[in-house]
């Protein structure tokens, strides 16, 4: 079957017939950065931001938003299972209770864990573009966003269209999307749905994992649009080494859903929005799949949100204010019956000045009752060397509660802590980026000094398995140094049926001095990133198939290095019809991301595409 797949490949690659333009590629200088009250060119923002547009969505070797941030310098995704069943995400030597995801804004702040926080509704392929700040954002988007957010962006189309995808592959992995853009008159409309099913490529992985989206929007005048979503994802998986080695018939199914409802007025300079949201995340988790009696926990979590921004411009800049109100419970087996409540308010100011130079500072003030009110500033600066160098600059202090896990979470092998106190951090960045016709190019320097750093620890032991019970401690202080080096160059290299599109290469290193007391065992701060490396080329041949070929190695502070290749063949990409062919781990390396879970070696899979207008 792999032959076969392969040399329909090969052989249709070699089509004559004219490919229509790539409308999917943008011009970064024409994107505006979507924060929850500023809207900022990408050229003028003072932060090492990542856009992922729908393009690189469309072809990178990946089924899931997982898979794509994977190939995104200075994240680093570690996998428990693929197609998105379950991932954490790490920005900067941050784990993944420290990285804030958002849906158009929207964040999905999950209490008991972060191991849900990626637990996206959103079919990969109705995401538009996802946006990656990389650095504090507790002074943007509020208290979760530690080490960094990611904001997954959708878009409603005034156009009717349908796509529909189809797959198959090794490890008996089936699955298929559609996504349908329905206006009628001023009402716009999205609806999407994708499934992804495996047999498992070890001992109890199988998974399905089905996304709901719904999404809508309504122009009640020049000013004034409302519009509305809502998404639902159902997990259900083996998660043979997700938590432990001790069980391999460990079983979970998650269940999520998202509904908000947002009102939006623009006038001349003035901007004002309002929106409410729900999630709920209803968790089972069992020790042993087949025998629910033996150990089993249940928990259920929502979150109830309110939130109001606007800015106003003037002739001394921009200035942006914000509320937010948010309550969070959950009803659980093992964490009790559980609620807090938070409020937040916002004020930031942008201006420019001396024509090269603009400056934008701001503070974010949260309340918590047990807590009481802590204040986060922040502030940057750029200078704009010329239409496409810049240089700049931030400074900023960020903060995070401990979820419901952390505080609560009791079995053999752990126990809680609810005493611990919040994490919190100071960051400071100093960056340089180009951007000019074919170009881009970034270099930056980041320190982030962390205070009560939430990590799970425990005594040494001669034995094995280790008796002793991982606890949840407030590290006393831990440093992060690093540099983030990138590079694309959107080549027009070759001749007319074989050309090089694209050339990418980022280099990351991280060098983390962690004070704890000697001989302790950790389970997280240590895990974070020390050396990453990727590179990528693209190539079209015959205008109708485009070629990608990415490489990543990985080194992590614990954890044995890797080095992984994967390729895709987009056929007709455009068209009505096209087909695709995925290799991944080519190398067939050895390698293990996240808990106890070996991942896949060499794998294939397969697809079509059906566009139409």
């Amino acid at each position: 079957m792999r032959i076969r797949f392969t040399i329909l490949g090969l052989l249709l690659s070699f089509g004559t017939a004219k490919a229509s333009q790539d409308t999917t590629t943008v011009d970064l200088g024409e994107v505006t950065i979507m924060e929850n009250r500023m809207e900022i060119p990408f050229n003028k923002v003072s932060r090492n931001i990542t856009v992922i547009n729908r393009k690189a969505i469309e072809t990178t070797p990946a089924r899931s938003l997982q898979e794509v941030l994977s190939f995104t310098p200075g994240v680093d995704v570690r996998q428990r299972g693929v197609s998105g069943v379950q991932a954490n995400i790490g920005i900067r030597g941050g784990n993944f209770e420290q990285t804030l995801m958002l849906i158009n804004g929207i964040k999905l702040t999950d209490p008991q864990t972060g191991h849900h926080m990626v637990n996206i509704p959103v079919p990969l392929q109705a995401i538009q573009r996802v946006e990656v700040l990389k650095g504090p954002g507790s002074r943007i988007f509020g208290q979760n966003a530690f080490a960094g957010a990611v904001n997954v962006i959708t878009t409603l189309s005034d156009k009717k269209s349908l796509n529909i995808q189809g797959f198959g592959g090794d490890f008996g992995m089936r699955g298929g999307s559609i996504v349908s853009s329905l206006p009628l008159g001023k009402y716009k409309q999205t609806i999407s749905a994708s499934h992804d099913a495996s047999d498992g490529h070890w001992y109890n992985s199988d998974f399905k994992v089905t996304n709901l989206f719904y999404e809508s929007g309504f122009d009640i005048n020049d000013r004034n649009e409302v519009r509305a979503m809502a998404g639902y994802s159902d997990r259900d998986f083996g998660a043979n080494g997700f938590y432990t080695n001790s069980f391999p018939e460990q079983w979970e199914s998650v269940q999520t859903f998202l509904a908000a409802l947002s009102h939006t007025y623009r006038f001349d300079k003035l901007y004002f929005q309002t929106r409410g949201y729900w999630r709920r995340n209803d968790d089972e988790f069992r020790l042993r799949r087949n025998e629910p009696a033996f150990f089993t926990n249940l928990h259920t979590s929502d979150v109830f949100a309110l939130e109001l921004n606007g800015t106003y411009t003037s002739k001394i800049g921009t200035t942006g204010l914000g509320i937010e109100g948010r309550e969070e419970k959950i009803e659980s087996t093992n964490l009790g019956s559980r609620s807090r409540t938070f409020a937040g308010i916002f004020a930031e100011h942008r201006i420019e000045f001396a024509e090269k130079f603009d400056f934008r500072a701001g503070l974010y003030s949260n309340y918590y009752n047990e807590y009481k009110w802590k204040h986060f500033p922040g502030a940057e600066i750029g200078y704009q060397i010329n239409a496409y160098s810049r240089l700049y600059s931030n400074y900023g202090i960020s903060f995070r509660i401990p979820s419901f896990t952390e505080l609560y979470y009791e079995d053999p092998s752990n126990q809680s802590n609810p005493n611990l106190l919040p994490e919190e951090a100071e960051n400071f960045e100093i960056g340089w980026k180009y951007n000019k016709s074919r170009l881009r190019t970034e270099l930056v320097f980041f320190h982030r000094f962390t205070q009560n750093l939430i990590d799970w620890n425990r005594e040494p032991s001669e034995t094995q398995p280790n008796p002793n019970k991982w606890t949840p401690q407030n590290i006393s202080e831990v440093r992060f140094n690093g540099i983030e080096t990138s590079i694309q160059y959107l080549a027009d290299l070759g001749g007319e049926n074989a050309k090089i599109k694209e050339l990418m290469f980022s280099y990351n290193y991280i060098n983390a001095d962690l004070n704890q007391a000697l001989g302790v065992e950790s389970r997280y701060a240590l895990n974070s990133l020390r050396h990453q490396v990727i590179g990528g080329i693209q190539a079209e041949f015959v205008n109708r198939a485009e070629l990608t070929i990415k490489g990543r190695y990985i080194e992590r502070m614990a954890l044995e290095p890797y080095f992984l290749l994967d390729a895709r063949l987009d056929y007709n990409r455009l068209k009505k019809f096209g087909l695709f062919l995925e290799a991944s781990n080519i190398t067939d390396a050895d390698y293990v991301e996240a808990g106890f879970v070996q991942m896949p070696g060499r794998w294939f899979k397969a697809g079509f595409m059906i566009n139409l207008d």
